[in-house]
Order: C-alpha cells, then structure tokens, then sequence
C-alpha cells in the first residue's frame, strides 16, 4: 500500500475517470473530490453522479443537480483552501433524457422519432430493462468528451447488484433494441414473424384477447410498433454501443476501483479489478475509503484516571474510566482489523497503486469536507 500516492495527479491529461465499486464505499464522494482536484490544477472537469440523495448538489452549493451541467461557484472552492485553476461542472444522470437524445439523434426523420417516443414500451424502457440505466451513464459520458467542451469527464458509476453490470450493459442494450427473440414472434414483416403472430391469434384471437386482459393494454402490439419503428436505427445503435465500449478501453480512461476495509466490498473490489485488468482496460488505483487509524497515543488509558476524573468531580469516574478503556480497546481493534483487510486486499491484487481516505467524524457533505478528501488522494 502507499497511502501518500497523488492519485489527482496520477489522473492529470486522462480524457475519462471511471469510479467503480460496491454500494456504499463513498463512490460519489471520491468522485466529487477527484473531480475537484483535478479542477484545482486547471481541467475543465465534468463530474456525472447518479447519487440519488443528490448529495453531491448539496456539498457544491446547487440548489437541483440535473441532466444539464451546472457549473460550480469558484468561490466556494477558493474559501474551502483548495486553489481554483480550472472549473467544475457536475450533473446528474437523467436516463430518460439521455435516451430521447439518442433516439433523436439516430431516428430517420421526425416522424419516427416522434412515433419511438410516445410509444408506451420505449417511454418505460429506462427504468425496466436489465443494463438501460449503466447504458445510460456510459452514454452520457461519451455525449460530454465528445462534446470537447470537457478536458476530463468524471463518472460515478450506477448503484447495481453487480459492480460489474456498467461493463456489458452496450451489449445487453443493443441486444434488446435488435429485439431479435421478440421480433421472431412479433415481426409480421417476416415469413417467421408472421406465423409466431399466426400461431398466437388462433382460435378467433383467444390467445391475443387473454393476453391483452391480463396486460390491460394491447402489449403485444406496443411491442411490435416499438420494434418496427427501430428499423433502420439497429446499425447506429450497435456503431454507438462500440465507440463507448471503445472509449472505455482506450488509454485516455482510466478506473478507480472504490472499497471500503471489510471484507464483502473488498471482494467486490478484488472481482471488478480482476475484470478490469483481465479485460486489459487502464487501471488507475483503488481507493481504501474510510479506513480507521490506529489511536493516537498507543498504550493502555493511564494508570489512575479514575483517581484523576474523580478528582475533577466526574460522576461514576470508576465507571467512566472503565468505558473509556472499552472504547480504546474497540479503536484498536477497528483499526487493527481495517489493516488486516487492506493488507489482504493488497496481497490479492498484487499492490496495486492505492489510496487510502480515513473515516472522517462526519460525512464530508460540504466543500470542506471535499477538499479534506481530495487532499488525502493527493497524499497530503
């Protein structure tokens, strides 16, 4: 482990900062404070959330975060002791908006992007398909460096089951959008599409009249109309899917893997570096996040400080000497097991470079708690 890496500048001239890791490791934390680091020694940086606590807004002094950039008062970052040589935009990731972005950009003409949108199985698509949402984040990524407005673009990756799913989810999005399972029945334009429809209205509609009661909307033809009306969009969409996952294996991003020391975020850390590394993308380093130090002091509580709290008329100091013994002993061995996990984390990576963030008294959800943050990735 080296806790004094400058991963801030380990990061500088990367187009793409990718932040990875289990639920509730402080993702978006380390997000932010790299971001306002990397905004600090002059990038115009762009940071992505999908906090939806929208804690991020709050600590940057905006009063809503959403889909739009919002640029950060430079001010308050000069009063929280962090210099201010570039700037700092942050938005949050509005999965619908950013599809209608797509679709707009890739439909034909008007009139069928205008039938995509107000069809009711796309208007549901962002929040019900497996992968729209991770889909979504990479998409808007590749929109802002694409855009060229931004030297390095940010990305507090999605909460999901599986740290991992943000990886496939092109694939998975242009699988469903091909619809090609879907499109054998539904496809009547097909001679194998037309006897899956066939099959399904024999016997005067029954099967189709059962369906639709059950569904209490007519969904097998709103999935039809909403396959039929990509035709033509399956090849941009597939071209899109490939210039991000491109872009995530090029050599201007680089993943910072997030873990916290306890072993089931440290195992998720160990399979998505793993994958990473396997799957040859650039990686950058692993923050430790909250790790517990070690009391100042050492030792066991002096010898007479009942006699002492007693003396300064303490109630009970028999009993409070007690507890303060109890909780330096449950310091230590916090601390003594945060070391355990991070050496065993270490060992199974190999010593990648590593950060280290140490659990703070209070949640940093101001820009001084940021700045704090950012100076313990800079090694300071």
């Amino acid at each position: 482990m080296a806790p004094d890496l400058d991963l801030v500048g380990l990061l500088e001239r990367r187009r793409v900062v990718v932040v990875a890791g289990a639920g509730g490791v402080g993702k978006t934390t380390v997000s932010a404070a790299l971001a306002l680091g990397l905004a600090s020694r002059g990038a115009r940086v762009a940071v992505v959330t999908i906090d939806p606590a929208r804690r991020l807004a709050s600590a940057l002094g905006i009063e809503h975060l959403g889909d739009v950039p919002h640029r950060v008062d430079p001010a308050r970052i000069t009063q929280a002791g962090m210099p201010m040589a570039g700037t700092l935009d942050a938005l949050q990731l509005d999965p619908r908006a950013t599809f209608d972005r797509l679709v707009a950009r890739e439909a034909p003409d008007e009139a069928a992007r205008q039938k995509i949108l107000r069809n009711r199985v796309y208007r549901h698509l962002s929040t019900a398909v497996a992968g729209a949402q991770e889909f979504m984040a990479v998409e808007r990524l590749y929109e802002l460096v694409d855009s060229d407005d931004y030297d390095v673009v940010v990305l507090d990756t999605p909460p999901a089951r599986n740290a991992l799913d943000f990886l496939d989810a092109p694939e998975r999005m242009t699988r469903f959008v091909e619809g090609r399972g879907l499109r054998l029945l539904l496809g009547p334009r097909s001679g194998a599409g037309r006897t899956g429809w066939r099959a399904l209205q024999a016997g005067g509609h029954m099967v189709m009249s059962v369906v639709e009661r059950l569904t209490g909307a007519q969904l097998l033809t709103d999935l039809s109309e909403f396959l039929q009306s990509f035709d033509g969009m399956y090849q941009g969409f597939s071209d899109r899917a490939s210039a991000v996952r491109n872009l995530l294996a090029s050599d201007s991003t680089r993943f910072v893997v997030v873990t916290g020391p306890r072993p089931e975020p440290a195992g998720e850390a160990i399979a998505l570096w793993r994958r990473l590394r396997d799957d040859r993308y650039s990686l950058g380093a692993v923050v430790v996040n909250r790790v517990h130090a070690e009391p100042a002091g050492g030792g066991a509580p002096p010898d007479g400080l009942a006699h002492l709290l007693a003396a300064a008329g303490a109630a009970d100091p028999e009993g409070l000497a007690q507890r303060a013994a109890d909780a330096l002993s449950a310091a230590r061995a916090r601390a003594a097991a945060d070391r355990h996990e991070m050496a065993a984390l270490a060992q199974a990576l190999g010593n990648p470079p590593t950060a280290v963030v140490p659990a703070l008294d209070d949640d940093p959800v101001e820009v001084t708690g940021l700045a704090r943050v950012t100076r313990e990735l800079e090694g300071r």
